[in-house]
């Protein structure tokens, strides 16, 4: 029976947690090993200078005093006496398309799974209406990880999944968009005389690029990005590696 690793960024008490576990049991045995408290925009990074606390709530479920990477790196290295078969993560409380898979804890979860051989996907809900309802997106992600159980990832690759609601019924595979908003920071004083800005975003951008993870999600149907760790810019590699001897000649002057 395939074992599967559930975590999140919006801590192990969120509701798309809690459909997302229901809908793997379905499937193998669940061990869930999330963060304490919301871990929102974390992207993939790290506790390094100070312990992570780890508390067992359940049976095969504890939460995690840290990043949802965290949660990961514990889950691969003490928890769980073997690997797991897969590991997903979410359903995020929000969409995670464009720019943002950068800052997304959620996908950050899912990234740390891949570079430990795991195979992963990650799953956020697009409520258009404002009502975060996580059944669909459950039983897309319990699909999903049924075919990735059965047919495997390629090495190095995760899947980011955007599920809109309401939903059309229609699967697209994209890719990622370029960025369509802008920082927008309100500015403020707090009661101490400090300065702060409360930093949110805006769209900007009216026409959207046909094949991409906004497009998909803004026509109605679920978007399936592929995302490769491997960051190399191959093409760059080859055409700038004349700087080499370039910068050397400079250097050695």
């Amino acid at each position: 029976m395939p074992h599967i690793l559930v975590t999140n960024d919006d801590g192990i008490g969120a509701a798309g947690l809690r459909a997302l576990v229901e809908a793997m049991r379905t499937l193998g045995t669940v061990s869930i090993v999330a963060p304490s408290g919301e871990r929102s925009a974390t992207a993939q990074s790290i506790t390094l200078r100070q312990p992570i606390a780890c508390e067992q709530l359940a049976d095969g479920e504890w939460a995690v005093e840290g990043t949802p990477a965290d949660a990961v790196i514990v889950a691969l290295n003490r928890l769980l006496p073997v690997p797991p078969d897969l590991v997903v993560s979410g359903i995020n409380r929000g969409g995670n398309m464009g720019e943002n898979i950068f800052y997304s804890g959620t996908v950050g979860a899912a990234a740390e799974a891949t570079v430990h051989g795991v195979p992963a996907l990650a799953i956020s809900l697009v409520a258009r209406d404002g009502e975060y309802r996580y059944e669909e997106a459950a039983a897309v992600a319990r699909q999903l990880a049924e075919r990735v159980l059965r047919e495997g990832l390629p090495e190095g690759v995760l899947l980011n999944v955007n599920v809109p609601s309401p939903w059309n019924g229609c699967v697209r595979f994209t890719r990622q968009s370029r960025r369509i908003t802008r920082n927008l920071l309100q500015e403020g004083t707090d009661p101490r005389g400090r300065r702060y800005f409360w930093l949110h975003d805006q769209r900007v951008a009216d026409g959207l690029e046909p094949e991409t993870d906004y497009a998909a999600v803004q026509h109605g149907a679920v978007s399936i990005t592929p995302l490769e760790i491997e960051r190399t810019h191959l093409p760059s590699l080859n055409h700038l590696s004349h700087w080499a001897r370039e910068l050397e000649r400079s250097l050695h002057r």
